[in-house]
């Protein structure tokens, strides 16, 4: 008995793979700018007048704004390499700064008539006899004392005696009044005295001694022909050490109060000088 395979060419949907057709061709048109849109392209990008299209409302004010500023830093009245602005800058704040002293001047002449830059000079309302007194007593002044030449002494006495003060009491008013003014050098007895947290003072380093406290670069004794105090150097002051049997300077030091004495700190905007030293560098 003969049998016989009989095979179907029909092949199912689900068996038959599905076929690439690479012979597809994409119809959809390219899309490329005209010669008027590139023109018009370029336009916009090149023409100053033209920045800012595309961007909305707030942005273009935003923009235009910022241009705005950058313009208004950059103006200058004078743009030559060899302007004065600089210089005319300054004598405009001199020049305000004097008027603005003035003003001062003149308010406070409402409580003392002296500070008024109107007021006449006293010495002129003084008689002969006077002034030459004024004058004596203020070229011994100087001598006593720090920073004050001759003429503002004598003006000031010429105030005092003006105001219907006796010489006396003028000579001595006035010689505690600059020798205990801000800045300058007081005898060491009038430190309590003076009413001022800095004072300037000058005198001897009599004693050092060593400080437990690591906070304090050098502590000892300063004396004068009028008294003695304790004088502590802050470490953080970087001021340079002093040496027993120096004479020294110390200027704007601060003043403190410890057990019912008074004493004096070198800071950072304390001024040291050695007289002895200079001395020594200018020969």
């Amino acid at each position: 008995m003969s049998s016989k395979k009989q095979f179907s060419t029909k092949v199912s949907h689900s068996e038959h793979p599905r076929a690439v057709d690479d012979d597809v061709v994409d119809e959809t048109p390219a899309l490329h700018p005209t010669v008027e849109l590139e023109i018009q392209a370029k336009i916009d990008l090149n023409n100053p007048e033209a920045v800012g299209r595309g961007l909305t409302l707030a942005e273009e004010e935003r923009m235009a704004a910022r241009e705005w500023e950058i313009k208004q830093t950059r103006a200058r009245w004078d743009r030559r390499q060899t302007s004065r602005r600089e210089a005319r800058t300054a004598t405009a704040v001199e020049q305000s700064s004097i008027e603005a002293t003035r003003a001062f001047k003149q308010r406070a002449g409402c409580v003392n008539r002296w500070a008024d830059p109107e007021a006449e000079d006293p010495r002129v309302q003084l008689t002969s006899e006077q002034l030459g007194v004024v004058n004596r007593e203020a070229a011994r002044m100087q001598s006593k004392l720090d920073g004050w030449s001759r003429a503002a002494i004598s003006r000031r006495l010429a105030e005092e005696v003006a105001d219907g003060n006796s010489m006396m009491s003028a000579v001595v008013g006035v010689f505690e009044e600059l020798q205990q003014a801000p800045g300058t050098v007081i005898p060491i007895a009038a430190v309590s005295e003076v009413s001022r947290r800095e004072v300037s003072i000058e005198g001897t380093i009599t004693q050092l001694w060593e400080s437990s406290d690591p906070a304090i670069q050098q502590v000892g004794l300063i004396e004068d022909e009028t008294g003695r105090t304790k004088v502590t150097v802050w470490e953080k002051s970087g001021q340079p050490a002093v040496r027993e049997g120096e004479r020294v300077t110390l200027r704007n030091v601060a003043k403190s109060w410890y057990g019912g004495r008074v004493s004096v700190a070198v800071t950072g905007w304390s001024e040291l000088s050695f007289p002895e030293r200079e001395a020594w560098w200018a020969e």
